[in-house]
């Protein structure tokens, strides 16, 4: 991590620089807002930076009034990141429940909530199912989250968050680069960035990124990986744009590390923490093979100064062929049942947009108002016949021997089909410099169907005319800081229970939700900080004691988070961020007042940045972060214990030739902490050993 990025993601969001924000801008990219990341020797996080913000238009993150963390290419690079709960790693209102290799890729608890892996992603604003997969994360300009409700900007999804991956775009200036890196076990990797502008007015813009990854993982797995993005825009006229952007990605991953489910476990200890590099738990014939592939396309229009349309079409797969053990634990001695899942599965979304944008004035109001229809259709596909079978016993302090060989008839169908469509319109009114006042509705018909392996569809949930508003104050005592208080509303497709579940494969109504939000953002010369209040209440969705996964009261998060970065000198930087939450389970038939699965109590992060005076060039980094003890599910009889995780990271930049070059390298888990990590109701697995990461990257 660079000195100002590893510390200014303590404010929970920092940005990167204006001319990428106008080039997502004029290509009508729909993303979160922005933020400028730099070095120590600047703490300034350019809050004033305008970008497209989904929904509500373009606007700076200053006059957002929402908690967001945006994650930079730079910091992505400085952090060799493996996995997507170590890109958010310094938010303290983020769990890390994923893993790097295995079908938990996309596990992220928000606030104490997880987020929804059917709907909380997103891609230039253009919707996946990240289920699986991790995607290549040097193939983005950022990563940004969006915490609490994202009903009205982005429609249906769980108010724990969204985050969307903003993909390298064309730039004006020539792009050359070649990086090699190495990652404990054995993993090597490659990855080349090439883009420019050409043609007459260098009318037409590329950006090409490539990876290859392949070795052996920490625990002896196997991986390789391979990934290709193309970015397009042309400048047809002075006032039209055309883009055109694209991820390729295939993925096989053999022996990786196997899930621990605790529901029927006697008694409520669990066993000794074994180490997260540890090859017992792996019985033989594991694999997750995944494809995952998007292409969006969009036009934009420039009215005139104070209006500009744009209409975009996105198609994304994802699929994955996975032989996956779960272990169903027994005792605190550590003895399971082994039983192994065996299936093929995937989803594809379509999506349609149209948004009209730009200023107006009324009397001595002035109004930024944005328009917009959308169309999005959903298909999931599961395989007839898919196996999930005991294939034997075992302990998990010895070597699992159990095996298992994939069938080769595994033939998919349509289990689901989703269709939303959706109005939506934001007026933001301006009465001052100091006072302006936010309101939004987005309008949607909501279709979800089930389907039996015969193609009779066997269950049907179609509500029409579902509204979700949002409504915000902001006020600016001076020019760099805002205060607001916000309240916005969401739906959520409801869960659909897992193989564990005794209603496996039956989708659930959705859930709403409904929060409340009060922030104070500040920019300053030396110092930056934010604060934010919040209260969210969800329909309450948990597995109970039958096995079966239902809808049943509703649970509550309250909840504060406060971060800040300061500069000290000219070397220095420091941050820290923390979070408290109160959750607990009300109004249900059973666990009122229990605290909410997943949702830990406490949680902070701080980081230290130091750039060394002696060697021009090297940067030195440091960071912590504390996870506070885990409800393991909402009986709240097994409690996960708290636990603390130290990275260190290096980074040298100089010139080799004419070349610029960087080293970097970063160390995780330096002190090789053991501990059970949460992935989801009733599931843990051992938490990541230390690992080694070195990079090397030339432009030229």
């Amino acid at each position: 991590m660079t000195a100002g990025t590893a510390l200014s993601l303590a404010a929970p969001h920092i940005a990167f620089a204006a001319d990428e924000a106008s080039s997502a801008e004029s290509t009508g990219a729909a993303s979160l807002p922005t933020v400028t990341v730099t070095g120590a020797e600047d703490n300034k996080q350019h809050l004033n930076t305008r970008s497209a913000s989904g929904a509500l238009g373009t606007r700076s993150l200053l006059d957002t009034p929402f908690s967001i963390t945006s994650v930079s290419a730079d910091d992505l690079a400085e952090r060799q990141i493996n996995k997507l709960g170590d890109v958010f790693a310094l938010d303290a209102s983020v769990s890390d429940n994923s893993g790097g290799y295995g079908a938990w890729a996309a596990y992220l608890t928000v606030r104490g909530l997880p987020l929804d892996w059917q709907n909380a992603f997103r891609i230039d604003g253009k919707p996946f199912l990240s289920y699986a997969i991790t995607l290549p994360y040097d193939h983005f300009e950022r990563i940004d989250l969006l915490k609490g409700s994202s009903g009205f900007m982005y429609g249906f999804g769980s108010p724990g968050g969204l985050v969307n991956y903003v993909t390298k775009k064309p730039t004006d200036t020539p792009v050359r680069s070649v990086t090699v890196g190495y990652t404990s076990n054995n993993i090597w990797s490659e990855h080349v960035d090439l883009g420019g502008r050409f043609g007459n007015d260098q009318m037409f813009g590329y950006r090409l990124n490539a990876t290859h990854a392949q070795g052996e993982t920490f625990n002896d797995g196997k991986i390789r990986r391979d990934s290709v993005s193309l970015a397009l825009d042309a400048r047809l006229t002075r006032d039209l744009t055309w883009d055109f952007q694209s991820i390729w990605q295939n993925s096989n991953s053999d022996d990786q590390p196997t899930s621990v489910y605790t529901a029927s476990l006697t008694g409520s200890q669990l066993p000794s923490v074994i180490g997260g590099g540890n090859q017992t738990l792996i019985g033989r014939g594991q694999h997750i093979n995944t494809n995952f592939q998007l292409y969006s396309t969009g036009l934009t229009y420039r009215l005139n100064e104070d209006w500009k349309a744009n209409v975009n079409y996105s198609h994304s797969t994802s699929k994955r062929n996975r032989n996956e053990g779960t272990l169903y634990l027994q005792n605190s001695a550590g003895d399971y049942n082994d039983f192994r899942s065996d299936s093929r599965e995937g989803h594809v979304f379509d999506q349609w947009q149209a948004m009209l944008e730009g200023k107006a004035r009324t009397g001595f109001i002035e109004h930024q108002l944005t328009f917009g229809a959308a169309w999005q259709k959903q298909v999931n596909d599961y395989s007839i016949s898919s196996f999930y079978q005991q294939i034997g016993t075992g302990n998990i302090y010895s070597q699992n021997t159990n095996s298992y060989t994939s069938s080769t008839d595994l033939i998919p169908y349509h289990n689901g089909i989703i269709t939303q469509q959706a109005l939506f319109a934001s007026d933001t009114l301006k009465f001052s410099e100091r006072w302006s006042l936010l309101g939004g509705l987005r309008y949607t018909n909501f279709d979800q169907k089930g389907f039996s392996t015969t193609g009779a569809q066997t269950s049907q949930y179609k509500k029409d005319g579902v509204v979700t508003p949002t409504v915000a104050l902001m006020y600016k005592p001076e020019p760099n800081t805002t205060v607001y208080t916000s309240y916005v509303e969401s739906l959520e497709q409801g869960g659909t229970p897992g193989t564990t579940n005794s209603n496996y494969g039956q989708m659930l109504n959705p859930l709403t939700s409904k929060q409340y939000e009060f922030g104070v953002k500040s920019e300053q010369a030396l110092w930056s900080t934010t604060a934010a209040l919040f209260r969210i209440e969800r329909a309450a969705e948990y597995t109970n004691g039958s096995g079966a996964l239902v809808q049943d009261g509703e649970s509550i998060y309250q909840g504060l988070e406060l971060g800040g970065t300061l500069k000290l000198g000219n070397q220095w930087q420091t941050g820290a961020n923390l979070m408290l939450l109160d959750s607990k389970y009300s109004k249900g038939t059973t666990n009122n007042g229990n605290r909410v699965a997943g949702a830990p109590n406490f949680m902070a992060t701080a980081q230290l940045a130091y750039l060394v005076p002696q060697v021009n060039g090297l940067k030195l980094m440091a960071d912590a972060k504390y996870t506070g003890n885990t409800m393991l599910r909402a009986a709240n009889d097994i409690k996960l214990p708290a636990y603390t995780l130290v990275n260190l990271g290096a980074s040298y930049s100089t010139r080799i030739g004419n070349y610029d070059t960087t080293f970097r390298a970063a160390v995780d888990n330096v002190f090789d902490k053991r501990y059970w990590q949460y992935q989801y109701e009733n599931y843990i697995k051992p938490g990541d050993p230390r690992t080694f990461s070195l990079s090397a990257k030339i432009d030229f």
